[in-house]
């Protein structure tokens, strides 16, 4: 449908997108697409993104795009567009067809429903709000003013969450149960939270709380007034800071009143030696996972690791629903790429990590950084010197806010009424405390 033969784009951002795809750089040419703004002639879009899905095989995507490059006023052609586009995971290139096509139809649900969902998986939550709000007169209880909630929520504004909310009745379709439930249950975290903490934009672990149960352990001390706002970009781990989380959840569990009678081990080098480390800090026995078990910590250093190892899908879907009594607890937890359940103890936030014992970079002798080679030590030795390190937090640039053992015990019984309750869905938003991504 792309052949040699057919336009190519005039703008020069999309016409260097088009020259990656002559190199064979899909991601460099998608880069360049969204780069060219959403003022960008949508024929012209849908010039490169037909190339590129027909060199990944995205025939959908492609069709869609081939009628969109020959009509490029159509609404239909739009609007299939732009939902191709939220199906293959390019939402931001979706907002600019489906807007137009919803101005061009104001009273269509189905347009507006697609818009809000290609906002809502940008993190534009905000202008899902207000295109939702806008309509208000028009809409539907379910799914447009929960999808009002529900965006309200995400970006912070707990006023009108608690107006919309109030209007919202049960839902007739038992398909929106769920739904109801988890958003019942982050309202009432979101009231023990604010009797604790802020729940203003820069508040990580109020946040966090609310929009997922989690509690988060500690906040990174870099960065935070230039815009990480508590999360890790890159990290090198420490021993000291695998420790610190620890201590973390330990103190966590005691304020909730919790009392483990094992540490559960999950598949993967790094979860077991932070489980039977965790086995030590807590006193208690560390034995492999199995489901169901009751009263247990399972711990993992990365969920998204355990995921890449045998039996790890497995497990993972077993940890959807808790069992009585038990705690899942990750340490390092990344927030651009969230783990398919949410755990409800966090260490820390990151967008990438080097576990202690793996491949971290080192100043060399003339100067230099160099890779040190991984730490190849037996798990139980790696595991005793976590509980050796030194838990001391690093006091980072001074820009953030104090983040005190007192703090954080204070949070964590504050918020007990409202922790270990309900499924562990999948964040699919980071909330209302945005943070700077790195490519």
């Amino acid at each position: 449908m792309f052949s040699r033969r057919n336009r190519r784009p005039k703008s020069p951002q999309l016409l260097e997108a088009w020259e990656c795809l002559d190199s064979g750089d899909i991601p460099a040419a998608l880069r360049q697409v969204r780069a060219a703004g959403e003022d960008a002639p949508p024929g012209e879009v849908a010039l490169v993104v037909g190339r590129a899905a027909r060199a990944v095989g995205f025939d959908d995507l492609e069709q869609a795009a081939a009628a969109l490059a020959a009509g490029p006023e159509q609404a239909q052609a739009l609007f299939d567009f732009g939902y191709a586009c939220v199906e293959r995971g390019l939402p931001q290139l979706a907002i600019p067809p489906l807007r137009e096509v919803l101005r061009r139809n104001p009273g269509s649900p189905g347009v507006l429903r697609e818009l809000v969902s290609a906002y809502e998986r940008e993190g534009r939550h905000q202008e899902a709000v207000a295109e939702l709000a806008r309509r208000e007169a028009d809409f539907a209880d379910w799914p447009d003013r929960y999808l009002l909630v529900f965006n309200a929520l995400m970006a912070g504004d707990l006023a009108l969450v608690r107006r919309q909310h109030a209007l919202l009745p049960d839902p007739e379709n038992e398909v929106w149960l769920s739904a109801r439930e988890r958003q019942n249950r982050m309202l009432e975290r979101a009231a023990l939270a604010e009797s604790a903490t802020a729940l203003d934009l820069t508040d990580l672990r109020g946040w966090q709380f609310v929009i997922g149960g989690t509690v988060l352990g500690t906040l990174s001390p870099f960065g935070f007034a230039a815009g990480m706002t508590g999360r890790y970009a890159w990290l090198q781990d420490t021993p000291g800071q695998c420790l610190h989380g620890l201590l973390r959840l330990k103190s966590l569990l005691a304020a909730a009143e919790v009392y483990p009678r094992s540490v559960s081990l999950l598949p993967g080098r790094s979860s077991r030696i932070l489980g039977l480390a965790a086995a030590e800090v807590l006193g208690v026995r560390a034995e492999p996972f199995a489901a169901g078990r009751e009263d247990t910590v399972v711990v993992a250093y990365d969920l998204n690791d355990v995921a890449e190892e045998d039996g790890g899908p497995e497990i993972l879907g077993q940890l959807f629903e808790r069992a009585p009594g038990q705690v899942l607890h990750e340490h390092a937890s990344c927030w651009t790429d969230t783990p398919v359940v949410t755990a409800d103890s966090v260490a820390l936030l990151h967008q990438s990590v080097v576990a202690p014992w793996g491949e971290q970079l080192r100043q060399g002798a003339d100067g230099g950084v160099e890779p040190a080679p991984a730490d190849d030590r037996p798990e139980a030795e790696l595991a005793d010197a976590i509980t050796a390190a030194d838990p001391a937090a690093d006091e980072g640039d001074g820009e953030g806010p104090a983040d005190s053992d007192e703090a954080f015990a204070a949070f964590a019984g504050a918020v007990r009424g409202g922790w270990l309750r309900g499924d562990r869905a999948r964040l699919n938003s980071i909330g209302p405390v945005r943070s700077s991504r790195f490519a």
